[in-house]
């Protein structure tokens, strides 16, 4: 359990070590945590430190580096750049100072989400002037990324490397190590820090209305940490500190998760997708030899990075159950649909009905959607991928027959 001091804290980073982070209990069991007691007792004591009150400087306050954001209501986005800021040797012993006074931000080392200017070389990172228009795209180029930044994708695009390697302890200047954070870096940035950019900047996911909100995200539940309308307390210092923890065990979660089951998983994928040919002739199945990894973000990737032509159709692995799975790749990632289906003849039915109905032994299932479906053997799965492509082929080219026969027939004019 976090122990936080009033006003100010420090966040010690610990090793990585996956079992320890999935094995979180309440905010980040895990990490090494431990509060700074006694070092600022309250905001007026720091602006006495600074020098801007008339009281006497308060010199023994004062520990490390000063971090500037600004009071009042806080976002997900300035809590988690403070969290960011303090896994780093240069800010772990930083207080963290919440004000609106420019002056304090002119004493700070570095200010987050506040102060109207974005220079890094100034180590001011605001996202809120008219004139900003920044992207990771935009300051990195060669990334894909084209969402405005927030004040957490300003200090993740200038830090997260850096963060990356810190919290994993890997080495930047090894070739390999570079290599890992990098990937991850890509990761935690598209399936996190892209989402709180874009809600913080006002940018909907879609130009259509949406079906149905989600109200449980990251944003949304710091959001709720901040006092109510009708709360008789309306301070926000220790509220911003459940938020930095909120924040902070969301990306250590994920730190954790994508380094030690996702990035391992790339190594079978490569390997199944060099193997496809020894798989079937088609190239277009492929089988991985430990069932359950996230797979489908790498074959993408795999798939762009060589140019892999034909798509890969099916992933064929088995489950806790020693039964196979043949499941279909998606259409692009995060979507429902797929590259193509289990025929629709399969949908919704499950064991000897599905076996008299495909002519396979041994079926066990297929999803209502087509999109996975099962056998109690690799034989029997094989057959279901196999059938399903053979089936695609003829549809595909009575579908080719049906369109030349609509075409009209075209006279010869001799000139």
């Amino acid at each position: 359990m976090l122990a936080f001091h009033p006003i100010i804290f420090r966040i010690i980073p610990g090793s990585l070590t996956g079992k320890k982070y999935l094995a979180m209990s309440s905010v980040m069991n895990g990490l090494a945590v431990r509060a700074i007691q006694n070092i600022v007792k309250s905001v007026s004591a720091v602006a006495e430190f600074l020098g801007l009150q008339e009281h006497g400087p308060a010199n023994e306050f004062r520990s490390g580096k000063l971090i500037a954001t600004h009071n009042g209501v806080f976002h997900a986005d300035e809590a988690l750049a403070c969290f960011l800021l303090v896994q780093l040797p240069e800010y772990q012993d930083a207080t963290i100072l919440r004000s609106r006074t420019a002056e304090v931000y002119d004493k700070c080392d570095i200010v987050v989400d506040v102060g109207g200017t974005y220079d890094a070389s100034r180590r001011r990172f605001d996202h809120h002037q008219r004139s900003f228009s920044e992207t990771l795209s935009s300051v990195q180029p060669g990334k894909p990324w084209t969402i405005k930044l927030s004040s957490a994708g300003l200090v993740y695009c200038h830090f997260g490397r850096q963060v990356i390697a810190q919290m994993l302890r890997l080495d930047l200047q090894s070739e390999a190590d570079a290599k890992v954070v990098e990937l991850l870096y890509d990761k935690i940035y598209e399936n996190l820090i892209q989402e709180m950019d874009a809600i913080d900047n006002g940018v909907p996911q879609s130009d259509q209305p949406l079906r149905y909100s989600v109200s449980t995200g990251l944003s949304s539940r710091v959001k709720r940490l901040n006092p109510c309308w009708n709360d008789s307390d309306k301070s926000t210092d220790e509220r911003f500190k459940s938020a930095m923890s909120v924040t902070g065990a969301e990306f250590s979660s994920k730190l954790a998760f994508y380094y030690e089951a996702w990035l391992p998983a790339r190594h079978l994928v490569e390997a199944a997708v060099r193997g496809r040919f020894q798989v079937d002739a088609s190239g277009e199945i492929i089988r991985l030899e430990t069932g359950g990894c996230p797979w489908q973000d790498h074959l993408f990737q795999l798939e762009e990075e060589n140019n892999l032509q034909p798509l890969i159709k099916y992933t064929l692995y088995q489950d806790d159950n020693r039964q196979w799975r043949v499941q279909a790749v998606p259409l692009a990632r995060d979507s429902f649909a797929s590259r193509l289906p289990l025929p629709e003849a399969w949908r919704g039915l499950n064991n000897e009905v599905l076996s008299a109905v495909s002519g396979i032994p041994d079926c066990v299932f297929t999803h209502h959607s087509g999109f996975i479906g099962g056998n109690k053997t690799y034989d029997g799965v094989m057959k279901m991928a196999l059938l399903s492509l053979s089936l695609n082929q003829q549809s595909s080219a009575n579908q080719n027959n049906s369109n030349k026969m609509l075409e009209p027939t075209q006279k010869v004019v001799p000139v």
